[in-house]
């Protein structure tokens, strides 16, 4: 039997202890506004593997101290069950720049000391990469950053890392969820004090960059001047600091968008890759004369960099050109260092261009593709390397790269870094034009990616049925399915559905059985091949774990430069 709308509302106000919100779902209800409160209370934000993120508001579908105070206790519970001496070993507790952060972030302290628990809470803002690398650096049971990364003001989100200091996949995404709902009563409200909470913040911060330094390849610095961004976010301090460290002349800032920000008021949706995100910054350098711009986004996890061309035109660059670039330059100084290169690995997410995988082919070395994040990500990585590989790279497209052995999730900062020296090593050539080389050497490789904003999860649903009913199409009895077999006239040579676990190849007997862990969102993907020139296409659809979209990949190879008819990689 449904639980009435009132009982719904009178729960809340019984629970949430935030004059605040109690006073928002309060005032819904005297002005009858049953639709918004069905909306806010019916349903419960859904803890997974990127742990939570949505909009600040009361109710159970959105963020708030409740919900922060019912998570935490859910998470403790759960990590004391799991994890030898997690109580001992303690939490680590990091928050960005947006509303509410540093009080949630408080909130999930007084949640864990209130129950003995060590806890290491990092005082004012850190980049999101210093709480995972904080986790391992002291040995910690578990970890929680509250940031909504690049995501628009209005929403927060609480990450949380596993004891091996990667984010979390299943099955603790569930058990986490199990252990939510099992502790809802809170037993515990904002502390005036956490005086037992260590602060080892400025410590962590030394070690980090101690760490950044293995990163450095060059002993020289360079004349290119350049523009950076933070974004509204927090990254200005730390990117500054690396900077100093690498022995580079200080960076220009965007002034308008250098100090952290909750507001962003210079940008709808503070994410690099946006259009028009980056439009001040390319302002700020042509004003000064700079000939790259550097962005990362608020959380500084993420990197993003662009180019001036003789033509004054500029090149953003890629997500997948980055992560190319990157792979270069690793594959270059792991080929220096003497080590065999069948023991060097490298990670990238299943919807990111294939080129390292063409690298890894005519290189030697290990290429792995996994689901897309950086929890599969980082995951596959330490499997690797307990298989004795060196794991010194990984990517996603979504301008995400993680660098080194420490820390295994992305790293904006690092990557600002490696690209800077980058820059720096190239003699009379530009980034773009060494990029066009790496494409005659191993192929030409191009990507469009995108997505679809849709609200409504029927009509999400609506779609990825038609994409599995076609008439005449590639079957699958067990399933009870029948995709296309062909796209754009070319044919399907493979499908992997991780929603429903399907896989065919063409070139192989069908398995019917998919080479990637299931999804717990929709994702298909097809592999396309042009018999005559050998024209090679993926398209891979999914939809996104954070917002409500659906998002496409497409990328494209081939070998002929001719062929290259669009002007650029």
């Amino acid at each position: 039997m449904m639980t009435s709308l009132e009982s719904l509302v009178n729960e809340w106000l019984r629970l949430d202890k935030n004059e605040s919100t109690r006073a928002e779902i309060q005032r819904l209800w005297d002005q009858h506004d049953t639709d918004e409160l069905e909306s806010r209370l019916r349903s419960r934000i859904e803890f997974g593997t990127a742990g939570l993120r949505g909009r600040m508001a009361a109710g159970w579908a959105n963020m708030n101290d409740l919900i922060i105070v019912q998570t935490s206790q859910g998470l403790r519970q759960y990590v004391e069950n799991t994890v030898e001496n997690a109580t001992s070993r303690g939490v680590v507790i990091g928050h960005d720049h947006r509303h509410n952060s540093a009080r949630w972030a408080q909130l999930t302290a007084a949640v864990f000391v209130q129950a003995g628990w060590k806890v290491y809470l990092l005082r004012g803002l850190v980049h999101t990469p210093l709480v995972p690398f904080s986790v391992q650096a002291l040995g910690a049971a578990t970890g929680v950053m509250i940031t909504a990364s690049h995501n628009p003001k209005d929403d927060n989100g609480y990450k949380v890392y596993w004891e091996n200091a990667v984010q979390i996949i299943a099955p603790h995404d569930k058990g986490i969820s199990v252990a939510i709902k099992a502790n809802l009563e809170p037993q515990t409200s904002m502390p005036e004090q956490l005086t037992s909470c260590l602060d080892r913040t400025e410590e962590m911060k030394d070690a980090y960059f101690a760490n950044l330094a293995f990163l450095k390849f060059l002993n020289q610095t360079t004349k290119a001047k350049f523009v950076n961004t933070s974004m509204h976010g927090v990254s200005d301090k730390f990117v500054s600091r690396a900077f100093q460290l690498f022995g580079f002349p200080p960076y220009i800032p965007v002034l308008e968008q250098q100090q952290p920000d909750p507001e962003f008021p210079t940008v709808a949706f503070p994410n690099p890759e946006e259009k028009g995100a980056l439009d001040l910054a390319l302002k700020t350098a042509d004003a000064q004369g700079a000939s790259y711009v550097l962005s990362q986004d608020p959380d500084s996890d993420r990197f993003c960099a662009a180019e001036k061309q003789s033509n004054g035109q500029w090149i953003v660059f890629t997500g997948d050109q980055l992560g190319t670039l990157f792979a270069a330059q690793v594959l270059k100084t792991y080929k220096e260092s003497g080590k065999p290169i069948d023991k060097l690995a490298m990670v990238a997410s299943t919807v990111s261009s294939k080129m390292i995988e063409a690298m890894a082919e005519k290189e030697g070395f290990k290429f792995v593709e996994c689901l897309t994040g950086f929890k599969f990500i980082g995951n596959t990585a330490l499997t690797l390397v307990s298989q004795g590989f060196d794991v010194p790279f990984g990517y996603e497209e979504a301008i995400g790269y993680m660098f080194g052995s420490t820390i295994r999730d992305k790293d904006g900062v690092a990557a600002t870094m490696v690209f800077c020296q980058l820059v720096a090593s190239l003699v009379d050539q530009t980034v773009f034009e060494y990029l066009g080389e790496l494409y005659k050497t191993y192929g030409y490789f191009q990507t469009s990616n995108s997505y679809f904003v849709c609200k409504d999860p029927r009509t999400i649903d609506l779609i990825f049925a038609r994409l599995r009913s076609y008439p005449d199409g590639l079957q699958s009895k067990s399933i009870q399915a029948a995709y296309p077999r062909s796209i754009g006239g070319l044919q399907i040579t493979s499908v992997l559905d991780l929603t429903k676990g399907y896989g065919y190849d063409s070139s192989n007997a069908p398995t019917y059985e998919p080479s990637l862990p299931l999804s717990s969102g929709h994702m298909i993907q097809f592999r396309a091949l042009n018999e005559t020139d050998g024209t090679k296409i993926v398209l891979t659809i999914r939809t996104s774990g954070t917002e409500p979209k659906i998002k496409y990949y497409l990328a494209g190879s081939w070998m002929e430069a001719e062929k290259h008819h669009l002007g650029r990689p």
